[in-house]
């Protein structure tokens, strides 16, 4: 949208998912396909957090949706329950989370959606204002 968020964070091809897709930095990988990369997250928040990644620019969740084709956005959604069920955690349950914007919380500018499972996760957000 014109002056919101998306204007504020361009993509920037230097972030660190689009350095680990060129192969500059090494991942544990955990899935690939033609369209998604899938690895451990360097810093887990819970014993299995693995984070997917389309392998094509996309910002945010708000640029992914509006210009992804509806292949590449298949593709993601299908290769993070794959992932979960490869992993072991569809039948125990996992939260996925995507962070898109400020008020998000995201981080680097490149569409990645978490996968957390392998114990009980507690509330979704803290009650704070």
């Amino acid at each position: 949208p014109p002056g919101g968020w998306e204007n504020v964070m361009a993509y920037d091809s230097d972030n660190v998912f689009a350095q680990i897709l060129r192969g500059e930095i090494p991942c544990d990988r955990v899935y690939e396909d033609d369209h998604v990369l899938a690895f451990n997250d360097i810093h887990p928040q819970a014993p299995t957090h693995v984070l997917a990644v389309p392998k094509e620019a996309y910002t945010s969740m708000e640029d992914f949706t509006q210009n992804a084709s509806d292949a590449t956005i298949s593709a993601l959604f299908r290769a993070v329950g794959q992932i979960a069920r490869d992993l072991g955690l569809a039948e125990t349950g996992y939260r996925i989370l995507a962070n898109t914007g400020d008020d998000g919380g995201q981080e680097v500018p490149h569409l990645h959606i978490h996968i957390f499972g392998g114990r009980l996760l507690g509330p979704m957000l803290s009650k704070g204002a």
